[in-house]
């Protein structure tokens, strides 16, 4: 796989042996139990895969030679590059602004665009709205697009199905930049509909069987539907994508679920549905497959807890921390700065949407086992301190020369 060139500051050595020594005994990616680093009375369970992904990286390398190849020039960053709070500040430290925030909200007026900025378009891609105004400006976005080749593929996978006469599910969040993007290049290709959930999937299929009247979706999918939607024939053949970061399973459950509902309606055995439901293989980036696939192997390990670093706003990190809570008590964190004692913990609950405080969240044992994995926007530097951070809670534990030279001879 290619290497980027990407900031050294967001590297990790100790992160980076570990990885190689993995990808040595384990060049198909088969085993994804976790690592062990064994500091005596903390033992960390380190997932087997985390970190930025290809997209990621690609993201900045682009960004940053931007930067550096642009001195004196106005640059703007379409939105965040990507859901991750310390590489967004670099960015916004080297004089790149942001034109608007997550949600799509103006931050700077277009008016004070001209044909001579730069503007950069983010790993989740963009609206072919927000293209075609970007090029009414003179600005040329192609050079310095760093969508992610896995969001362009969902794109691809979603015109092949349109080309086929099906309608196209997108499962993803409404408001998430991608789902944005995704919505947007779907329904230039055909109806389109949005499904956050299996709740929201269970309604849709009410349309399809007639259980519901047609003129109720119009209200009940407000802003998830493309426009001159028609219930009556645009749910006749349907095929599921979805956002690159969802959770794996809720996807697969969700396209089972509506191919069951046509196999019912139409009275169909597997060999003809087809005919009402698009053969599509599932549109999760490697990454976020590979991530989530690790988080089930730490849920196999005897961890007293878990700890996920990553962005708050980070969709992809938001599914492990609920793979997780399945299982240990679990704690979202931006950095190793919300670690602040061995009493104290901040983190992020995603059920109250709020940064929140949890006192003695270690356990009173004589070893400590903490499962420890990151989303794939979160740099292996920021691992690596949250490491050392719980590491000097344990006065007793072994350095961190000792744990990887134990690591290497393992």
């Amino acid at each position: 796989m290619k290497k980027f060139n990407i900031p050294g500051s967001y590297r990790s050595s100790l992160i980076s042996t570990i990885k190689d020594k993995r990808k040595e005994h384990d060049k198909l990616k088969k085993d994804f139990s976790p690592s062990l680093l064994d500091f005596g009375s903390l033992q960390i369970l380190l997932s087997r895969h985390f970190g930025f992904c290809y997209g990621v990286e690609n993201a900045i390398e682009i960004s940053f030679r931007t930067v550096a190849e642009n001195p004196g020039k106005r640059i703007f960053l379409l939105s965040e590059m990507i859901h991750n709070p310390l590489v967004n500040e670099d960015l916004k430290s080297r004089g790149v602004h942001f034109l608007m925030d997550t949600r799509g909200n103006i931050l700077v007026p277009f008016d004070e665009l001209n044909s001579s900025d730069i503007v950069i378009i983010p790993a989740f891609g963009t609206t072919l709205e927000m293209e075609d105004r970007l090029r009414e400006k003179g600005i040329a976005i192609e050079r310095y697009n760093t969508t992610c080749p896995f969001v362009e593929k969902v794109w691809n996978r979603a015109e092949a199905i349109a080309r086929n006469k099906y309608t196209i599910v997108v499962h993803g969040k409404p408001f998430h930049e991608e789902t944005r993007a995704t919505f947007s290049h779907s329904a230039s290709s055909g109806p389109t509909v949005i499904v956050t959930d299996m709740k929201e999937t269970r309604e849709l299929a009410k349309y399809i069987t007639g259980e519901k009247p047609p003129e109720d979706f119009y209200t009940e999918f407000a802003q998830k539907y493309s426009r001159g939607f028609d219930v009556k024939k645009d749910l006749i053949r349907i095929g599921v994508v979805n956002q690159t970061t969802m959770l794996a399973e809720d996807t697969q459950a969700i396209a089972d679920y509506l191919k069951t509902v046509m196999m019912e309606k139409y009275q169909l055995d597997r060999a003809a549905i087809g005919a009402h439901f698009a053969d599509t293989r599932d549109t999760l980036c490697y990454a976020t497959a590979e991530n989530q696939t690790s988080v089930y192997g730490l849920l196999d390990s005897d961890a007293d807890l878990a700890i996920v670093v990553g962005g708050y706003n980070s969709s992809n990190t938001s599914h492990l921390v609920e793979l997780c809570e399945g299982k240990f008590p679990t704690y979202f964190v931006r950095s190793a700065e919300e670690i602040v004692s061995s009493r104290e913990i901040r983190h992020y609950n995603l059920h109250k949407k709020q940064e929140v405080t949890t006192l003695s969240y270690l356990p009173q044992k004589k070893v400590i086992k903490i499962a420890l994995t990151s989303g794939a926007s979160c740099p292996d530097a920021l691992v690596e301190e949250v490491i050392t951070r719980l590491r000097s809670f344990f006065k007793s534990a072994k350095s961190m020369e000792e744990v990887m030279a134990e690591f290497s001879k393992s």
